[in-house]
């Protein structure tokens, strides 16, 4: 099992706290079968084999990407984002229930800001 934690930059860190997203409480983990990101109250979950790709991207802007987890109005991605520089991209051949409690909006993909974005593509790439 491999956990990645985010990179928090400094003003992304004060605009998620009020939403308890915290570097404790944000994180990707990846293990033989499946992969969970957290953040905060939110928590994405789905087996490897759901990822059809996975890259890096970025910059972001701040003001579409800070504190709590963002919904794409026109595409339905989910974004948890730490810091406004780079991110692992996640696209799903299934969609992904994970913003809303009662698993009825479905994420075709997922953007993450970890630390290590070269190393969570390495865990994919072995995993996969």
């Amino acid at each position: 099992m491999q956990r990645f934690d985010f990179y928090f930059a400094p003003a992304y860190r004060i605009a998620a706290r009020p939403f308890g997203i915290t570097p404790e409480r944000a994180w990707v983990q990846i293990d033989d079968e499946q992969v969970i990101a957290n953040y905060g109250r939110w928590r994405l979950r789905t087996p490897l084999a759901n990822i059809s790709r996975a890259a890096i991207t970025g910059p972001y802007r701040f003001y579409r990407t800070a504190g709590p987890a963002r919904l794409g109005v026109t595409d339905g991605g989910l974004t948890f984002a730490s810091n406004g520089e780079r991110g692992v991209l996640l696209s799903f051949r299934k969609r992904v229930p994970a913003i809303d409690p009662l698993g009825l909006i479905r994420h075709p993909e997922l953007t993450v800001t970890v630390a290590d974005v070269h190393g969570l593509l390495d865990a994919l790439g072995a995993g996969r």
